[in-house]
């Protein structure tokens, strides 16, 4: 090897060395710091592009959670007034059987009547309150909700509107029916069984939707946590591997010193030949 003044190649090999090395420390330093394998696209490009692929994803279910949440709370409310109009229509059933009673004198059947007018009219009360974010599946014209089901909107969950509006498909009951003779209490018997019956099985069907809705919600939080780790474990650093390397960088950048120092003691070699 030819000594000389001008150039010393241990030197430059020995910074080459030390330069790598201190580029490693830094990006594992960062990598500690962040707890990011892959925190941009310039660590991997691949890896970065699919990990934020799958975080879209992942936050797009949050919208799908949400939308679910409140079409679930709609049905919940439903039925939770649903069951009020079951008890109400169970009420007007008994108020209609005592007035079907052809002995009962003028005022009692009055008394009677008047309770049943009030019960009835509970119950237009009772669906006009079942509302939720503006939605109501029991009132007159009620039309089925419909909530996000997937991540791109493509899908829909939806709950079925049971219209509960006196004088109905379901409660066949009017809204101006009365007991006030045996004739119209014995009728009223009829038109209200027939109208429990059909709320019953009403409710049964919004009871089938929440079921449906619930369990939608557990698979999309299911997903969720699926798609969340599957994104750690593309972009996380292993932290225990990051910190034994880091150890190891910092011994090899101090030996680095060393050998830089080293190389550049070579040239003071060169002053000993000429004393």
């Amino acid at each position: 090897m030819t000594n000389s003044v001008n150039s010393n190649p241990g030197a430059l090999i020995a910074l080459q060395n030390l330069n790598a090395t201190q580029q490693e420390l830094a990006q594992t330093q960062n990598r500690i710091s962040t707890g990011l394998r892959v925190a941009s696209a310039k660590d991997d490009g691949a890896i970065y592009a699919i990990a934020q692929s799958q975080k879209a994803t992942s936050n797009a279910l949050n919208a799908v959670t949400d939308s679910l949440q409140r079409a679930s709370s709609t049905i919940d409310v439903s039925l939770a007034a649903g069951q009020t109009v079951t008890d109400l229509l169970s009420q007007l059933k008994e108020k209609a059987l005592a007035a079907s009673d052809s002995s009962l004198d003028t005022a009692s059947r009055s008394a009677l009547n008047e309770d049943f007018k009030s019960i009835r009219d509970q119950i237009t009360k009772t669906i006009s309150n079942a509302d939720f974010n503006g939605a109501n599946l029991l009132k007159s014209g009620a039309t089925d909700i419909a909530a996000i089901a997937n991540s791109d909107g493509t899908a829909k969950l939806t709950a079925r509107a049971e219209s509960l509006a006196l004088g109905g498909a379901i409660i066949t009951l009017t809204a101006t029916a009365t007991i006030g003779t045996v004739t119209t209490a014995t009728a009223a018997i009829a038109t209200v069984t027939t109208s429990l019956t059909n709320t019953t099985a009403a409710l049964a069907r919004l009871g089938t939707d929440s079921k449906a809705f619930a369990s939608h919600m557990t698979f999309v939080g299911k997903l969720q946590d699926a798609l969340d780790t599957g994104v750690s474990n593309l972009v996380d650093a292993d932290m225990a591997k990051e910190s034994a390397k880091l150890q190891a960088l910092q011994t090899k950048q101090q030996l680095g010193v060393q050998a830089l120092s080293i190389a550049n003691q070579s040239t003071q070699g060169i002053l000993s030949l000429f004393r």
